[in-house]
């Protein structure tokens, strides 16, 4: 998983409290990955009034029916993370996942797929060949300070656990609801679950007032807190809340994220999650130096397959800050 934007901006995340129950409504945006693979995703995180939900600060959905496609294969080459841990959840189709610290894996759908970079780590992601095209989504967890340099490392978990009601069907990919429990290694209190309705089916799921949720449907509609909600947007869904009414007439298949507020500024630049400008300028001088001892080489990359990182900006962008909510 990668940000190709060949001119990033600097993304600059104030600390921030719980804003109460909210509902607010975050349109998704079509992004190109860049380079010559032409690919397309929807983003919904980070948003200009909402840069993370909890620690999570990157949601892309690939593959959505709704996205621009192109004959080109979504591959994309060796690149470099730091202070982050990358989730990979797929729908349908395979990826090829090889990274700096030896793993050479299939991601294929119903395996969580954990890809944690603390201080660094190098990985790329291919297509396999013959298989349908993937649908799936992404997302990126900001490590928190005490856990940035750890050793980078490589999970996926193919046995997950289910919370089950009638009608509703809730895979936990990370963190806990409804006292179901991932075995997935996370380093901040959060929340991660793709929950499937059956048609015309009403329920409620136990929640934690002290997290704030998003959620975002990817088919079907379900009607959340009383706003009805189709593929498209992020409905962002604020703390304070101790449960949460869910309807779907239609069936629905949803993400729900969530996670204690984020008690830390960062700043998110290409591929990097930092507390400064100085340590991204550090980061990136790194990967173009080719410093192996932060990002190790990938077995079956060449050095010319690297991408190379963009160029930093000028000057250092104001911060970005929620919308008030009083």
């Amino acid at each position: 998983m990668s940000d190709l934007d060949p001119h990033p901006a600097e993304t600059h995340c104030e600390p921030v409290s719980g804003p109460g129950p909210v509902a607010e409504l975050h349109p998704a945006r079509e992004v190109p990955l860049g380079g010559v693979r032409g690919t397309y995703v929807e983003r919904t995180l980070p948003q200009r009034d909402l840069p993370t939900v909890g620690a999570w600060c990157f949601l892309d959905y690939f593959g959505a029916p709704t996205v621009t496609t192109t004959d080109a294969p979504p591959d994309i080459d060796p690149h470099p993370h730091i202070g982050l841990q990358t989730v990979t959840w797929p729908f349908e189709g395979m990826i090829r996942h090889r990274d700096s610290v030896g793993s050479d894996v299939r991601i294929e759908p119903g395996q969580l797929n954990l890809m944690t970079s603390g201080r660094g780590i190098a990985h790329s992601e291919y297509t396999v060949p013959d298989a349908p095209a993937g649908r799936g989504l992404q997302l990126w967890i900001a490590l928190p300070g005490g856990h940035r340099g750890i050793a980078p490392h490589f999970e996926q978990h193919r046995d997950l656990p289910v919370y089950t009601v009638p009608g509703l069907r809730a895979t936990v990919l990370l963190g806990s609801l409804a006292g179901a429990t991932s075995p997935a290694i996370v380093y901040t209190p959060l929340v991660g679950a793709d929950i499937r309705m059956d048609p015309a089916t009403t329920a409620v799921l136990d929640t934690d007032p002290g997290f704030e949720y998003a959620v975002l449907v990817v088919e079907g509609t379900v009607t959340v807190a009383g706003i009805e909600l189709a593929p498209g947007p992020l409905l962002y869904l604020g703390t304070g809340r101790d449960r949460l009414a869910l309807s779907s007439t239609t069936g629905a298949r949803f993400a729900l994220i969530g996670g204690e507020p984020l008690a830390e500024e960062l700043v998110m630049w290409w591929n990097f999650v930092a507390r400064d400008h100085t340590e991204i300028v550090a980061a990136r001088a790194a990967w173009e130096a080719h410093d192996t001892d932060r990002f190790g080489d990938i077995e079956g990359h060449t050095p010319e397959q690297r991408i190379p990182a963009p160029p930093l900006p000028g000057l250092h962008l104001k911060p970005r800050r929620r919308r008030s909510h009083s």
